[in-house]
């Protein structure tokens, strides 16, 4: 009998058998595939997508970005992307401010943790609604890739001041709405480069005046204005300022008529007294009670751009300052920008899109809460969900 058969055998022998206990141990206490996806279902969403309807399929996906803490995007894109779903196909994901500590809870106050931006790889579209994120350096990779692709976004209200980093370190900080390197092409940041214009100036007076649309007298025939009519768009959002002519082949589609109250001031209503009704055109300051006159030149509210960053390939944004929760519950708003979506797609707009409201939709007032506010409201991702 050699060494090998008489010393290495029995040796082997026991390390398989050693092996084969291991094995058949770790099996057993591995969850199976079922256990894991329970495991997983136990994890609180971070997110929401909504499957567009079979029988409308565009086999599209929209990424809609929320996260500014005073006109409540979190109620705002939801809202959109059901309707964007369900009465016209396409697959929608809805993204949320969170903090990290307490995953799947809505904090827009939270404003450096955008969870699962990693879904804009695949996006066909971008629906952009922040205000002033300092993202970490992870989550902005995600934004530059998408528009160094040169792919479309929809940008609502604060998007144009849509990231800050002020005194942080980033390698994004260019993106800041307060950027002022004189001569570089990131001068104004994110917001003037892309969309045209960074955060300028409440133009109409916040929560006193109110904002009606007219169609610009250029995009009469514009497929952006299919099924709209001057007048047809109102909120009770101010008319934000820009700088005119608004740089590059920017093009105004909706000019914004700046309208006085014509009830009192109410602190409990979501639209702080201001209606849709109201049609007196803004003539005197409701601050200093003297005679002005924001309407001439009036402002564009809602306009295309096209975009380029540096190394990257040209791409179409649309801009509306209109677009704040309150303001979807108006019909023309809606419409409006469901018609960008098409457009900015390459698609053909609907004469006459369907914007109807999907479940119930009860906004709440644009304004700015603290923490305590937020911890005790206790918004889940997964209640937005239904």
């Amino acid at each position: 009998m050699n060494y090998f058969t008489c010393k290495i055998m029995p040796i082997m022998k026991k390390l398989t058998s050693v092996y084969f206990f291991l094995l058949v141990f770790l099996t057993a206490c591995s969850p199976r595939a079922d256990q894991t996806e329970a495991i997983a279902d136990t994890e609180p969403a971070r997110w929401v997508a909504y499957e567009g309807d079979k029988d409308l399929a565009k086999n599209k996906r929209i990424v809609l970005v929320s996260g500014d803490e005073e006109y409540r995007s979190e109620e705002a894109l939801p809202q959109l992307a059901k309707i964007l779903a369900e009465q016209h196909g396409f697959d929608c994901t809805v993204l949320f401010a969170q903090d990290p500590e307490k995953p799947g809870i809505i904090n827009p106050n939270y404003g450096e943790n955008i969870p699962g931006l990693e879904a804009l790889e695949e996006a066909d579209l971008m629906v952009l609604f922040t205000r002033f994120r300092a993202l970490p350096d992870e989550q902005m990779a995600q934004f530059e890739k998408y528009f160094k692709a040169g792919k479309p976004v929809v940008a609502l209200r604060t998007a144009t001041h849509a990231f800050e980093f002020g005194d942080k370190e980033s390698p994004y900080k260019h993106w800041s709405n307060s950027h002022n390197v004189e001569g570089s092409p990131w001068e104004g940041g994110f917001g003037r480069l892309v969309l045209g214009e960074r955060w300028h100036t409440h133009h109409g007076h916040h929560k006193q005046q109110s904002t009606r649309g007219l169609i610009a007298t250029d995009a009469k025939n514009h497929p952006i204005t299919n099924g709209l009519e001057d007048g047809d768009i109102w909120g009770p959002t101010d008319v934000y300022g820009v700088r005119l002519p608004l740089p590059g082949d920017a093009q105004p589609i909706v000019l914004g008529q700046v309208i006085d109250r014509a009830e009192a001031f109410d602190e409990t209503d979501p639209f702080y007294g201001l209606k849709p009704t109201d049609s007196a055109v803004a003539t005197v300051n409701p601050a200093s009670k003297e005679p002005y006159n924001p309407n001439e030149p009036m402002m564009p509210i809602a306009w295309t751009k096209s975009y380029l960053l540096p190394g990257g390939s040209p791409g179409k944004a649309f801009t509306s300052t209109i677009g704040s929760s309150t303001d979807m519950v108006n019909e023309g708003v809606r419409r409006l920008l469901v018609n960008s979506v098409y457009h900015l797609l390459g698609m053909d707009v609907p004469q006459e899109a369907k914007v109807e409201l999907v479940g119930e939709y009860d906004p709440s007032a644009f304004n700015f809460h603290d923490d305590e506010y937020w911890i005790k409201k206790d918004l889940e991702v997964a209640d937005l969900a239904q």
